[in-house]
């Protein structure tokens, strides 16, 4: 059984630091033949803001029609999501702040209308990865982004037990990752832990 992956990298800035670490990821993770990547680059991706109304609640969808009507089902139908992100002003930056918003006509399916967000056979055979970047050296610069992607995962049914993150900080302009002493190997070891993991599972 193949395993699905959905990457999504977040920042604005193209092939910042974010997104490196997410290539490291997925670099290592396609050495393994039964993974299949698709990887979506939010800032292309139309995904607009939640406009609040509810209407999710009762229509079981989002009355907006832009790139989460692709991105919406790819979510829920992964074995694993991973998410990079930098930190802006210590929290999650706007376009990745802006689709977990639309996240909502999940929260409303699951808690609200209460109805399944994922398939059945996906129930426990799914995890999340959350990696992200920082200028500051702050040790607490992560500390706002986390309750937020947590919400995110919860919402389509990965748990805080099957969420994994590598967050590094202290790299600020574009490229500075390439310097840093440790985040390239922990990039890979992660892929490996991860892919050796969901399979585990699927094949249970």
């Amino acid at each position: 059984m193949p395993i699905k992956v959905l990457a999504i990298a977040g920042s604005p800035r193209r092939h910042g630091n974010s997104e490196t670490l997410l290539d490291w990821v997925l670099e290592e993770m396609r050495s393994e033949d039964d993974v299949l990547i698709e990887k979506i680059a939010l800032d292309e991706a139309d995904v607009n803001p939640c406009k609040g109304c509810n209407a999710c609640e009762i229509l079981n969808k989002c009355v907006q029609r832009d790139g989460m009507d692709v991105l919406g089902p790819k979510v829920t139908a992964c074995n694993v999501m991973v998410v990079s992100a930098p930190i802006f002003c210590m929290g999650i930056n706007a376009q990745t702040k802006a689709m977990i918003d639309r996240f909502q006509v999940f929260r409303s399916r699951k808690y609200v209308l209460k109805l399944p967000v994922v398939e059945p056979e996906l129930k426990g055979k799914r995890l999340g990865v959350f990696l992200s970047t920082a200028g500051q050296d702050w040790a607490h610069v992560f500390d706002g982004a986390i309750p937020t992607v947590k919400c995110m995962f919860h919402v389509v049914d990965i748990p805080d037990r099957d969420i994994r993150s590598l967050m590094v900080n202290k790299v600020d302009e574009k490229g500075a990752i390439l310097s840093h002493p440790t985040a390239k190997q922990d990039a890979e070891k992660m892929a490996r832990e991860v892919i050796a993991e969901i399979r585990t599972r699927l094949e249970r």
